[in-house]
């Protein structure tokens, strides 16, 4: 079978990638002196081969591992993708991202029917909600999409091999089929793509059973809407699905125990905003407090022990179930990095190089069990990249450009630096704001919470950061991220034509509020 692909690189790059088996390239110039090339690769569908040579190994079919395999096969590797969970998608599709945003969604739209459909002149009455048919549309949409990936594997002729994956040497890995047995697998180059797992409770005061007190793949499983919901964390995760619940019903009380919520990145005064609208929202904050233990009373209720950090004072919740969001860990037990002297940074997590090589030249390490944030669109970028470098790229990725989101509504984004970091690093900036109630698309929509921020450098008007909250700010915040990653100035953005009406006006009026010190509309 015969499949092709197009790849940005350099003339030496492009000459690189003509050995092996490239079956024919055709190439021309484009901007900064680069090659597109269209590279034509035989790639024929083939079974997994129990003692035959792979060019690529990859560990992990998450976002990372199955992207980085797809490319690695069209590129003309003979690939092969270890995965333990039997559904390829990893954490994202099959217990994270995915069936998170589909409860997301679907209890909006609840929440818009019982509170918010008679403001818009929509009368309906005796509205409820069916908890087990939205597990099932999670469900449903959980399946399609892990089918989907295992359905791009066989079309770009990627091997799938059902199992857990351990490095036995620098070009060996051993599988413990998940139907029984064990396979060896030979390969020039292996990626590890194993991606991350909840963290434990610091101290292990508290243990996760996924029936009353949760990790968030029990939260995403929970057979009856919980009176009381603590969640111990106020990060990305724990305020989705925090808002899931609330929305469903749960009186829901968030403890965090830095002062601010949205986790790490966030700008403080964006975290701020945010609160306030959570609070509005039903959502109660316990901020600068500690869980210090979770114990279970006669009837089978939780209490939850706390400690204000700043006030030394302890008090005591109840809870009908306890969600523990305090963060997740490389997902590096049992590979055998030791085996074959992969070596960890300080942070535990595989140490790379630009090349996204380890220690050990020829195996490589992307997504969540290395450096970087820990999201879906990161690892995918490096399976992407990891691979382009291995057929003679040059792997590039600007960490500061990727984009988070909280997927609440309304949703929070944000891309590069915040205030606090540009105070701390010394960097002068400029700020424009303009607040989504003087936006006319917003008003239309009756969904005027929030705002824009854009911080650019003082003296040469590059953008630094931007931060939104806005209902489609999931969505906007690419722009912010494409502007920055191609070095645009506030005033690029500014003198950009956009749509009208539309939310994206919002995060022009900010960035020209940055650039010249005025919008126009606000």
């Amino acid at each position: 079978m015969q499949s092709s692909c197009l790849v940005y690189c350099s003339k030496e790059a492009a000459n690189m990638m003509m050995r092996g088996r490239v079956a024919g390239l055709v190439g021309r110039t484009v901007g900064s002196g680069r090659i597109v090339v269209q590279l034509r690769t035989l790639s024929a569908s083939r079974p997994a081969m129990a003692d035959g040579e792979y060019d690529l190994a990859v560990i992990g079919g998450g976002p990372g591992g199955y992207v980085g395999a797809i490319k690695a096969a069209q590129l003309g590797l003979k690939t092969v993708c270890v995965e333990m969970r039997g559904t390829l998608g990893g954490t994202c599709l099959n217990v994270g991202c995915i069936p998170s945003k589909s409860l997301l969604n679907n209890s909006h739209h609840y929440h818009m029917a019982k509170h918010d459909f008679a403001s818009r002149g929509i009368n309906v009455s005796d509205v409820s909600f069916d908890l087990e048919k939205m597990m099932e549309a999670k469900t449903k949409t959980v399946g399609q999409l892990t089918d989907g990936v295992e359905y791009l594997f066989k079309k770009n002729g990627v091997d799938y091999v059902k199992g857990r994956g351990k490095l036995t040497g620098p070009n060996s890995v051993s599988c413990e089929l998940n139907e029984g047995g064990e396979q060896t697998i030979q390969a020039k180059r292996i990626m590890i793509a194993a991606g991350s797992e909840v963290a434990p409770f610091p101290g292990g005061a508290i243990q996760i059973d996924e029936k009353k007190i949760v990790s968030s793949t029990g939260a995403l499983a929970l057979d009856k809407v919980p009176e009381k919901l603590t969640v111990i964390g106020g990060g990305v995760i724990g305020l989705e699905l925090g808002s899931v619940w609330a929305r469903l019903g749960s009186k829901v009380t968030v403890v965090e125990f830095l002062g601010n919520i949205g986790g790490a990145g966030i700008d403080l005064d964006t975290a701020k905003a945010f609160q306030r609208i959570l609070k509005k929202q039903g959502l109660v904050f316990k901020l600068n407090t500690k869980v210090t233990g979770v114990t279970e009373q006669g009837d089978g209720s939780l209490t939850v022990q706390m400690e204000d950090v700043k006030k030394n004072k302890t008090s005591e919740q109840e809870a009908d179930v306890v969600l523990v969001c305090v963060g997740r860990r490389p997902n590096i037990e049992g590979l055998g990095l030791d085996t074959v002297g992969v070596a960890l940074d300080d942070k535990g997590r595989i140490d790379v190089n630009d090349m996204f090589q380890t220690s050990v030249p020829s195996i490589y390490a992307i997504g969540d069990c290395i450096k970087g944030p820990m999201l879906a669109h990161k690892a995918e970028d490096e399976g992407i990249i990891a691979v382009e470098g291995m057929c003679g790229g040059h792997p590039h990725i600007d960490y500061n450009c990727v984009p988070s989101v909280v997927y609440t509504h309304p949703e929070v984004a944000w891309v590069g630096r915040s205030e606090e970091q540009l105070k701390a690093e010394g960097i002068e900036y400029n700020v424009g704001t303009f607040p989504m109630s003087a936006n006319s698309r917003a008003k239309c929509n009756q969904e005027t919470d929030g705002q824009m921020k854009v911080l650019s450098d003082k003296k040469t008007d590059r953008m630094l950061g931007c931060f939104m909250i806005a209902s489609g700010a999931g969505e906007l915040i690419n722009e912010a991220a494409f502007a920055m990653e191609y070095g645009a100035s506030a005033e690029d953005v500014a003198r950009v034509c956009h749509a009208h009406p539309t939310q994206a006006e919002a995060f022009r009026e900010s960035a020209m509020a940055s650039f010249c010190g005025k919008s126009i509309n606000f």
